[in-house]
């Protein structure tokens, strides 16, 4: 099987999970044409601006690039790399930034066009607009699966995993220069996040915050704790390894975290690591880890349980033993084959 793998455009946690997919697709002999796509938007970017602003000087009217413009300059090469390759199929990731325009073209050109959303529930209603283009999809959400099934029959439920290179239980992290902290987190500072972390008394506690957190003030009580700006996946495992807990906040206000179940990467990554991990309450959560991963549902409950597990090193050294057997059967590489069942299935009903 050869597919045409359309990176999601952006270099944060879906870059990470477009990595997963592809080397547990390549584990099992599948070939990939890999289009990169966040490479390719900032070109974009950079020519259709240069070419705006030369033509700006004899043509005073005319209207700069719009995004949509630089996202359809940039994945619009995804129809002749298809089609000079002769893929079998063309495997999207989030596809949050690629043109429906582009899905529509490989439509008309023949080729079968798959998509794994990775926003749901948060960004659903657009997800859903660009199911209804495609041969099939998968959803990382559980809950989201009806109402995708209603637009496209050939949906799925993904759940995330842990890289098998880079999620490694034990690694040593003096590998790596990274300072150990009492709790580490590692992930982008929303607002609902900000308002959350602001709520917990921090006092004696050495908290580690990384990630993209520019919507902090600079003389926010919060801004003392970020150490670096956005880390790569590699760097983070090292932070995991020498925290005492690792911090794993979801996403959303009340309505989202009443609709949305299912586990992000980072609660596979760090069980498969072995990290001490207080969470935030997710239904699968503890389907998987049971109480091994304490939950917490507000800021005052997660500073008694913050403060209760770093006196209990004992205890938590136990828990860490335990996690990686929970999620042993949840790398990119078992994921993977799901997937190529179902583009095997979608392919061969194609052929019949």
């Amino acid at each position: 099987m050869r597919l045409l793998t359309i990176h999601p455009g952006a270099s944060s946690s879906t870059s990470d999970v477009a990595d997963g997919l592809y080397y547990g697709l390549e584990q099992h002999g599948v070939e990939l044409v890999r289009y990169r796509l966040d490479q390719r938007i900032e070109r974009s970017h950079r020519w259709l601006n240069y070419n705006w602003r030369r033509t700006k000087k004899v043509n005073p009217a005319i209207e700069r690039p719009t995004t949509a413009d630089v996202f359809y300059q940039a994945g619009i090469g995804t129809l002749e790399m298809a089609l000079r390759h002769q893929v079998d199929c063309v495997l999207v990731v989030s596809a949050m930034f690629l043109h429906p325009d582009v899905i529509i073209m490989l439509k008309r050109a023949g080729l079968r066009v798959t998509v794994l959303f990775t926003e749901s529930p948060y960004d659903q209603d657009r997800e859903l607009k660009v199911a209804r283009l495609v041969d099939g999809c998968w959803t990382s959400e559980r809950t989201s699966v009806s109402a995708f099934q209603a637009v496209n029959p050939r949906s799925a439920y993904l759940p995330h995993a842990w890289h098998p290179l880079r999620h490694l239980e034990g690694r040593a992290a003096t590998a790596f220069d990274v300072p150990a902290h009492d709790v580490v987190f590692v992930g982008t500072g929303f607002p609902e996040r900000i308002t959350w972390l602001s709520s917990i008394d921090w006092t004696g506690i050495d908290l580690g915050l990384y990630g993209n957190w520019q919507h902090l003030g600079s003389r926010h009580p919060l801004r003392r704790f970020v150490r670096e700006g956005v880390v790569d996946n590699v760097r983070a495992v090292a932070l995991y390894h020498r925290a005492k807990i690792g911090l794993n906040l979801y996403r959303g206000g009340e309505l989202e975290a009443q609709r949305a179940e299912s586990l992000n990467p980072r609660a596979y990554e760090l069980a498969r690591c072995g990290v001490f991990t207080l969470s935030t309450y997710r239904a699968e959560v503890v389907d998987v880890f049971g109480d091994l991963m304490p939950t917490c549902s507000s800021p005052f409950e997660a500073s008694v349980l913050l403060r209760r597990w770093l006196a209990d090193e004992e205890g938590r050294t136990r828990i860490q033993r335990a996690l990686p057997a929970r999620v042993a059967e949840s790398s990119w590489v078992h994921r993977s084959a799901h997937v190529i069942g179902d583009l095997q299935t979608l392919l061969g009903a194609r052929a019949a």
